[in-house]
């Protein structure tokens, strides 16, 4: 084993908007990393869109060069990764914290602990860093720090003496925190001399050097020119350069084990260079065995995106493929539908990653989009057969006869929230098929909530439910935990005894009344009246478990009659409805595209 003595490798975890990139901004500027006239706010943060909603989306890697005020003789390489924060890009930060050996965990004095932190603080306590435990705004007037020491305290269980005190906008304490990372963290193990292996964190395309990944050279070395391959894709390339992150790309001659920078493939999709994937030596002839870790990303929840202008389908075609240069996660396929006509069926990591393509779609490429309400995957098995199909939508659901079963996405739901909306909070999860698990006390005001709930009934409303019921307090963080076997059913929508397919969903059967009933009422607001009646049904199989009918328009035949036989006015009522009743033969019911976004817009 070779030690780079004075090498460090960390990054910054913490919840949604606790302060990381600020913190990493000081970091910067105290060790003259950027320029004074170059430093901006969140200079990690490279989209307009992470600086303005303060998160961070993309990770983004930087070297620099330290030498503490203690031992000056000593000059120290950090190199920092600043991590998302966000439960959607979890398996990113999980990559990320396997090729560091220590995390600073941030937390904002003025919010405490929330339920992010925690997740990121299991990730770097799973890959057995060395964490280093960092008050943040302490310098707010609203600050209760004590508080908030008490509460890592809980969590993290180390001594309140060890936790270090910072504010990233002030720079105050932050020399502090450089000095625990140089003396706290370990340098990083590895044999330049071994065969090369290196793991990939994260990937970007770029318009001349291809794919570039960012890696962490676990052993061996790399330079310019040799013949490369990644592992799990079995894809080969040369290496057109290698470098570090200053934080802008600075070329170097080689890389060696211990190190974190890039290399440039050359490849032509980051499909091909996958985050947690290993890159060895082409035709090595030592036997590498690959790092542990790697999966492959699959998204967890779709829905359609369709271009408001049906001529715009090809240009919006063209939008997607660019954003799925960078991102890997992302995956988009052609759809059509009745009302909103042709489309996309695209796949995301969550929530949180639909926004932000949708929002990236509007100001990159001038394109709002519609978007149907997100579904998730299913496992549909059929009888007779072992094999597995994964489902995207009530279309492809067997028919009953012949489904054996069907199972959902379960995820773990982890809320923290102050104890006085426990109630609350309780009493939203009763509306859901959420199955309690836990309660622990972090302090004598806040409390950590931990539930097993379906995916799918998480992923519309319920962020906005949860602000609601506790004023905006309560933060939740969910991991999933595999598929399980659920009851659940197809549900058709009827327009005049004619099933309309694109209306159709997959629902659990506990709630198929409830649910087929919210549908036909928006349906009869939206659908305009037509000269005959028009029922609208919500049927499982062949029974229909909720009607609503709209009325015809009335015209009054009798009103020119004055007098006379009262067989005369039943001659006229007779003939009225034998017309209407050959209307309703004939007439097709005409379903606006209004009515399908009522039923199908989030």
């Amino acid at each position: 084993m070779i030690e780079q003595k004075n090498v460090r490798n960390f990054c910054i975890i913490a919840h949604i908007d606790h302060g990381k990139s600020t913190l990493a901004d000081r970091i910067l500027e105290l060790t003259g990393t950027v320029e004074k006239r170059k430093m901006k706010e969140q200079l990690l943060d490279s989209m307009d869109l992470e600086r303005e909603r303060g998160i961070t989306i993309k990770l983004q890697p930087a070297r620099m060069t330290y030498k503490p005020l203690a031992h000056s003789q000593d000059e120290y390489t950090l190199n920092l990764i600043d991590t998302p924060g966000h439960v959607d890009f979890g398996y990113e930060v999980s990559r990320s914290l396997a090729a560091v050996e220590g995390a600073v965990l941030l937390v904002d004095a003025t919010k405490g602990v929330q339920a992010q932190t925690l997740s990121n603080l299991y990730l770097a306590i799973e890959q057995g860093l060395e964490v280093i435990p960092v008050v943040n705004k302490v310098d707010l007037p609203n600050a209760n720090v004590e508080k908030t020491k008490k509460e890592i305290v809980h969590i993290l269980g180390c001594k309140e003496e060890e936790i270090l005190e910072a504010s990233g906008k002030t720079g105050m304490g932050v020399e502090k925190v450089l000095e625990a990372i140089v003396e706290k963290i370990p340098s990083p193990q590895g044999d330049a001399a071994k065969p090369l292996r290196a793991l990939i964190f994260d990937s970007k395309y770029d318009t001349y050097k291809g794919v570039l990944a960012y890696v962490r050279i676990v052993d061996g070395q790399v330079k310019r020119d040799v013949e490369i391959r990644m592992m799990a894709s079995q894809k080969e390339s040369g290496v057109v350069e290698v470098g570090h992150f200053k934080p802008e790309l600075m070329t170097t001659e080689f890389l060696t084990a211990g190190d974190i920078g890039y290399i440039a493939t050359g490849l032509k999709s980051v499909d091909h260079c996958r985050v947690g994937d290993t890159i060895t030596i082409e035709g090595d002839k030592a036997h590498v065995e690959a790092l542990p870790g790697y999966k492959e990303v699959r998204p967890m929840v779709y829905a359609g995106l369709y271009p408001l202008e049906g001529d715009a389908y090809n240009m919006m075609r063209d939008s997607l493929e660019k954003l799925k240069l960078n991102d890997a996660a992302f995956v988009f396929e052609p759809e059509s539908n009745l009302a909103l006509g042709k489309g996309f069926r695209c796949g995301f990591l969550g929530l949180l990653h639909l926004e932000i393509v949708r929002e990236r779609l509007e100001r990159e490429f001038n394109f709002s989009p519609t978007i149907t309400t997100p579904s998730v995957v299913y496992e549909v098995k059929t009888k007779g057969s072992s094999e597995v199909t994964r489902i995207y939508s009530a279309t492809q659901m067997p028919d009953p006869t012949r489904l054996d079963e069907i199972a959902e996405p379960f995820v773990k739901l982890e809320i923290i929230t102050p104890a006085t909306y426990l109630g609350s909070i309780m009493e939203l999860m009763g509306t859901l098929r959420s199955t309690y698990l836990n309660t622990e006390y972090i302090d004598m005001e806040r409390v950590l909530l931990t539930f097993e709930v379906p995916l799918t009934d998480i992923i519309v409303n319920f962020h906005d439910d949860l602000k609601s019921v506790s004023s905006g307090y309560a933060s939740m963080s969910y991991d999933l935990v595999g598929y399980r076997v659920s009851d659940l059913v197809k549900m058709d929508i009827l327009l005049a005894e004619e099933p309309v397919e694109a209306l159709s969903r997959i629902v659990p059967r506990d709630w198929a009344h409830r649910e087929g009933k919210r549908i036909v009422e928006k349906l009869k607001d939206a659908i305009p009246r037509q000269n005959f009646v028009i029922p609208i049904q919500a049927a499982l199989g062949g029974k229909v478990i909720a009607r609503e009918t709209i009325r015809p328009f009335r015209k009054d035949v009798i009103a020119k009659l004055y007098g006379g036989d009262v067989t005369r006015k039943n001659k006229l009522l007779d003939k009225q409805k034998k017309g209407k009743k050959k209307m309703k033969n004939i007439g097709k019911v005409q379903v606006p595209s209004e009515a399908y976004l009522a039923v199908l817009k989030r």
